[in-house]
């Protein structure tokens, strides 16, 4: 354990007087607000502010930083505020230990809304000032470093939480030695019979390697040196769960794993990198397609670096990876490297791509949680987008933009703007027609095509796999949906209002007021909204508004509801009788569905007349519906050759779309087809039918209401 002497004495080497003197002076506060507290292995409570302080101070940062660490506990588990921090050490160290604190205050209903509101709370703060992830990764790696005193299925959770959101977020950030650690320590904490078998295989394997990695180590540095290269070169090993998830996800021995030999060039500038790696593939042969060059094109993270894989002595594979030593200690620690505040200055994100780039993914996320509807559904979409593999792909005038792994031209339209995604009709994939779901490749220039009337589509959900683009999507059927649902909500409220001569306008103020308080709502749109969606009778809400309390039955003198096509969010059709136009039809209130609208003649409605009258609304089509509605049909045929063909042909013929067939044989002479198909209209329908039925084959053709 070390002790504030020590770390002074560490800080000397890149901090001023004065800034040591402050730090100093939020461990002894630290140290008088903690009293009388202890960890649970029984040390003094002060010694985890210490700890996280120094990991910090391992990467240099700055006093400030150093200050919110030694603190970042204090407005959590002590009786001191925000503003008695900010009074004693200034509104930027207090700020730092407010995004660092959890939410106590708050009931959550359940540990995974807690650890997301946190972390919601956490992203809002980091907007602001990037140090808060970097104090509290330091503050995890820490608290993953002592999990020993906790019961095991504590240190689990902990554990997985850290693995799918903190260990991504330092990789995302490319501070990959902290990434290491934390996955290493969670890897033991989950699984610790595999960790410890694990770690004895790789110390006995390690000492049969040692002899091949200094014979090709040599035999690279000799290389180098003969080509006037000045360069270090060091083997490099893989750490444990990244072969765990290796022998897993590659389905690899350990074994085969272990044959793979990895090393590191650091060199003193980016043209002696390309040189390098002209002269070790005169040395060893490269594996073709195996050749990475991250220094033109940086990782989402900023990451640069040359990686080639090449056949060794006696076919032995070898890794290597290329690169300065800037950036080799920016893979290292990322947006850490070079972090040396001078006193009162802001650090311009653009003197580094690395600050650069965490600060978009910052933005990117702040986008994602504002459009979220909750913390939960934020977390979800997070974690996606800290998916380590991407794509590179170009815009028209060659700008390049990153996405996950697997991303289709939604991402990319989300991607370069949140207007281009919600207005995209179209792409085009080197030049060529697209569609819009198909995955795209590293290397591929998309372009999107837009019109000021397209609006997005649900169906997206089911390909695209950014954060972002999700977020945006939800976000869009949400308002739709709520704007629908108020929209219908008045009309059926004007609708039962009409038998009383009363309509939603003609409603006083003191009359409104009485029925929000009845309701228990706060805005006259919140109630038509659940009426809209079904939560709530429009009759139940007519019994508070009219005198006697009681609606008399209903009057035959108001007008029903229209349909006027068959896009809605919140009026849908029937899938038991599949009503279309010019059928006589009915709804129903189905409670966060809407209006269902069925057959006036359907059993189902029947049933819901018969127990809940007051959800039955009269609905109406309009002289002209847009759209196509699905309706099942029930062909008998005598079985021949080729008959489905016919009939598919027959109904394409007439504009119509087969949305199912299924084929039943009733015995050797006969089946039975049953057709699920997109009309316009009953006349359209009529007209199907009529072209099935002169078939030679076809016995009998009837339409499926129930």
């Amino acid at each position: 354990m070390g002790s504030i002497e020590k770390l002074s004495q560490h800080l000397t080497s890149y901090l001023e007087p004065h800034q040591i003197d402050l730090v100093k002076r939020s461990y002894y506060y630290a140290e008088q607000a903690h009293e009388g507290q202890r960890r649970r292995s029984g040390e003094p409570y002060v010694t985890h502010p210490l700890s996280v302080a120094s990991i910090l101070s391992e990467m240099h940062m700055d006093h400030q930083s150093l200050m919110a660490a030694m603190l970042h506990d204090v407005i959590e588990d002590t009786a001191i505020n925000k503003s008695a921090l900010s009074t004693q050490f200034g509104e930027t160290v207090a700020d730092l230990v407010d995004g660092v604190s959890k939410l106590t205050q708050i009931e959550f209903e359940s540990q995974a809304e807690k650890e997301a509101e946190n972390f919601r709370k956490m992203t809002l703060a980091m907007a602001k000032d990037i140090r808060v992830i970097l104090v509290k990764l330091s503050d995890r790696l820490h608290n993953m470093r002592t999990l020993g005193a906790l019961r095991p299925e504590k240190k689990r959770r902990i554990a997985r939480q850290t693995l799918e959101i903190y260990a991504p977020i330092a990789a995302r950030l490319g501070m990959n030695d902290i990434r290491m650690e934390l996955e290493d320590l969670c890897f033991q904490a989950i699984y610790p019979m595999r960790f410890r078998r694990l770690a004895a295989a790789l110390k006995s394997v390690r000492g049969n390697r040692k002899e091949i990695v200094e014979t090709i180590q040599t035999a690279i540095g000799n290389r180098l040196d003969r080509d006037i290269i000045d360069a270090a070169v060091i083997g490099r090993e893989k750490h444990l769960y990244s072969i765990y998830q290796k022998m897993r996800s590659k389905k690899k021995s350990f074994k085969e794993i272990m044959d793979v030999y990895a090393f590191r060039i650091t060199v003193n500038s980016v043209d002696a990198c390309y040189r390098a790696l002209g002269s070790i593939h005169n040395l060893f042969k490269p594996i073709p397609g195996e050749f990475k060059d991250y220094i033109a094109i940086p990782k989402v993270n900023g990451y640069q670096s040359l990686h080639t894989v090449l056949v060794g002595l006696n076919g032995i594979p070898i890794e290597v990876q290329i690169r300065t030593d800037e950036m080799d200690g920016m893979a290292n620690q990322g947006i850490a490297a070079h972090w040396l505040y001078k006193a009162d200055e802001e650090l311009d994100d653009g003197d580094h791509i690395g600050h650069a780039r965490a600060r978009k993914w910052v933005q990117d996320l702040l986008e994602i949680q504002q459009q979220a509807g909750n913390s939960l559904e934020f977390i979800e979409n997070a974690k996606i987008d800290l998916f380590p593999d991407e794509v590179y792909v170009f815009t028209p005038k060659g700008k390049i933009v990153e996405l996950p792994a697997g991303a289709t031209a939604v991402d990319f339209a989300y991607a370069v703007h949140t207007d281009v995604g919600d207005h995209c009709i179209a792409c085009r994939i080197n030049d060529r027609m697209a569609p819009l779901s198909r995955q795209l490749q590293s290397g591929e220039r998309v372009k999107i095509i837009t019109s000021e009337v397209a609006e997005p589509n649900p169906n997206w959900l089911n390909f695209v796999i950014s954060g972002k683009a999700r977020a945006a999507i939800r976000h869009f059927m949400k308002n739709q949906r709520h704007s629908e649902s108020v929209q219908l909500g008045a009309r059926l409220l004007e609708q039962a209002l009409s038998p009383n001569q009363l309509s939603i306008e003609a409603l006083s103020d003191e009359q409104t007021q009485l029925l929000l308080a009845q309701c228990n709502l706060p805005t006259m749109d919140k109630l038509l909204e659940e009426i809209g969606l079904g939560k709530r009778s429009a009759m139940s809400v007519v019994n508070f508004v009219t005198a006697e309390n009681s609606i008399k039955g209903k009057s035959a003198n108001y007008a029903p509801l229209v349909i006027d096509n068959s896009d809605g969010m919140v009026i849908s059709f029937a899938r038991c009788c599949h009503p279309i136009p010019g059928d006589t039809v009915a709804a129903h209130a189905s409670s966060g569905k809407g209006l269902v609208v069925h057959q006036e003649g359907c059993r189902n409605l029947a049933e819901i007349r018969n127990k809940k009258p007051d959800s039955i609304s009269s609905i109406t089509w309009a002289d002209h519906v847009q759209g196509e509605f699905p309706v099942a049909l029930k062909v008998e045929v005598a079985s021949e050759r080729g008959i489905i063909a016919s009939m598919a042909t027959r109904i394409s013929e007439q504009g119509a779309g087969i949305e199912k067939i299924q084929v039943n044989e009733r015995d050797a002479q006969n089946m039975v087809v049953q057709l699920t198909l997109n009309v316009a209209n009953r006349k359209h329908l009529a007209n199907i039918m009529r072209r099935i039925r002169v078939l030679r084959s076809v016995v009998r053709v009837n339409r499926n209401k129930n």
